[in-house]
């Protein structure tokens, strides 16, 4: 369990695993250098229960932060939970016996709740189940809530952890590599609970987490053709923006991710490269899509700019066109 600066529902979480129906286990708990009342709050978690092991970092991030805790654990299985979730008081012993009775399966997630900052549930995750419709998923997207994961700890550190260059889709890389060399699963009980609430993921980190996730898949792509890993010499996410990412492995998405990131004056510079990707983009992609040609909508009144943008639009998502020329009429 990485944190950082968690005091809100920190205890809530470490609770949630102290009371396991299992109890032969360690709370790994990383503090990535906060500077509230969090060292405090772990010091007394600790203290409650020996099985609570509390290391600190100074504020390196939650992939480092993941990966002292690889290192430092001492079972066999390495479970994980965000310090705003929470696990069901029978997750780990359902895992576990899942993991004990299939002995090439070496990640198994699970379906969750979706809970608000009440804890109140407003949603559930229903990932796949099925062996091949997980595979095929997998190749598209993340089938797996992160916080719902056991692995085993051999494989995992065979694989060398999470890796920095896949910020923000660190947990996609991993299950991309680790379904190349072991089982994967998923069990349809809602075993842990994801809090939804305000310190949600800000746009710029959701256009980095996409951009991740196509770095994963090209890596994975390179990987299934027999070529080395394209990746394995990335020691940072790669920046866009840089020259050299135009001759790199993932250069095709480089103009598509520089229109994204762009602000409202500088996106049309880039609009061409979002164009020649327009039908082959997935469904996140789309979503980033349409909010910022929508933002460059409302920021242009020069009116081929806005037909051109609101053509874009439409064939992106004709709902939100027909929206967009509503509000365009009584702007007048």
């Amino acid at each position: 369990m990485p944190v950082r600066n968690g005091t809100r529902w920190l205890r809530e979480a470490v609770d949630s695993v102290r009371d396991q129906t299992f109890r032969d286990f360690e709370l790994v708990i990383i503090d990535d250098g906060s500077d509230d009342g969090t060292v405090q709050l772990l010091e007394r978690c600790a203290r409650d229960d020996d099985r609570v092991r509390v290391l600190r970092q100074p504020p390196l991030g939650i992939v480092a932060a993941l990966n002292l805790g690889i290192t430092a654990a001492r079972a066999p299985y390495l479970a994980r939970l965000d310090a705003d979730d929470v696990a069901r008081s029978d997750r780990l012993a359902s895992q576990l016996a899942f993991m004990e009775r299939h002995d090439r399966v070496d990640l198994v997630g699970s379906a969750a709740q979706v809970i608000d900052e009440g804890g109140i549930v407003i949603g559930r995750v229903v990932p796949p189940t099925d062996p091949g419709k997980l595979a095929r998923h997998l190749r598209r997207g993340n089938p797996f809530v992160h916080s719902s994961v056991m692995m085993r700890a051999e494989s995992v550190r065979r694989l060398g952890g999470y890796r920095r260059a896949f910020g923000a889709a660190e947990d996609y890389d991993l299950w991309l590599r680790m379904a190349e060399n072991g089982g994967i699963a998923n069990l349809p009980e809602h075993l842990v609970a994801l809090r939804r609430h305000d310190a949600s993921i800000s746009r710029r980190n959701a256009v980095r987490q996409s951009f991740s996730v196509r770095l994963a898949q090209r890596s994975a792509a390179a990987r299934r053709s027999g070529a080395d890993d394209p990746a394995a010499a990335l020691a940072e996410p790669p920046d866009w923006w840089a020259s050299e990412a135009e001759t790199a492995f993932f250069a095709p998405d480089v103009g598509f991710y520089r229109f994204l990131d762009s602000d409202r004056t500088t996106a049309s510079k880039h609009i061409a490269a979002m164009e020649r990707r327009l039908f082959d983009l997935n469904h996140v992609e789309r979503k980033l899509a349409q909010a910022r040609l929508g933002e460059m909508f409302d920021g242009t009144g020069h009116v081929p700019w806005r037909l051109r943008i609101a053509a874009l639009i439409a064939l992106l998502h004709p709902g939100r066109a027909l929206a967009i020329a509503w509000r365009a009429r009584f702007a007048r």
